[in-house]
């Protein structure tokens, strides 16, 4: 259990995060920041998703004087392009269709602050995961649900119909949904 009087805040809009963090009984409260999340060329995954952790941390720093505040950002990846969240239908069909019958990478990068200490801990955790071939009906019924619009690599493996997309998964099952539990769990006990 994470024992703290430090209050604790996820730093994300996220409801697959904050379902995670209640999951193991953590308590804390959700504020929204703002950034960017841009993807710099040439820059590899791992970094990048690293690096908008960090840069969100900055952000909540700005708005939480006193805390502990937690941070992630999730990416997915296939022939070294990062995907992420689709910009509209269109090029939801197109990310869902290049990831149809394939394997790729999804990266989720986090970062925690102690604002008694001064110290940060950022990681990633990285999950490679291989979806069946999708039918065009498949994906297009997807889309109409709407559900691909707000995550990276246009689809959710935890609740939804994008579940069945997946074929296989090595690594964790929870860095796919959005949080790596294990490895922000652990972290935790570092930092506070």
């Amino acid at each position: 259990m994470i024992n703290t009087k430090l209050p604790i805040f996820l730093a994300s809009q996220s409801p697959r995060r904050k379902k995670l963090l209640e999951q193991i009984n953590l308590k804390f409260k959700v504020v929204v920041v703002n950034t960017a999340e841009r993807i710099k060329k040439g820059e590899m995954p791992v970094d990048t998703c690293k690096r908008i952790a960090l840069e969100k941390i900055e952000a909540a720093k700005n708005i939480i004087p006193n805390g502990l505040i937690i941070t992630a950002d999730t990416i997915v990846v296939i022939d070294n392009k990062i995907l992420g969240k689709p910009k509209n239908k269109k090029d939801a069909f197109r990310i869902l269709k290049m990831l149809s019958g394939r394997t790729h990478q999804v990266y989720t990068g986090f970062s925690l602050f102690n604002s008694e200490t001064g110290k940060t801990i950022t990681g990633f955790e990285r999950t490679i995961v291989k979806f069946r071939d999708l039918e065009e009906d498949e994906i297009l019924n997807y889309i109409e649900s709407g559900s691909p619009m707000d995550k990276a690599g246009a689809y959710g493996i935890q609740d939804d119909y994008g579940a069945v997309f997946v074929e296989k998964i090595t690594g964790c099952y929870y860095n796919v949904v959005g949080l790596p539990l294990a490895k922000i769990y652990k972290n935790l006990l570092r930092i506070i």
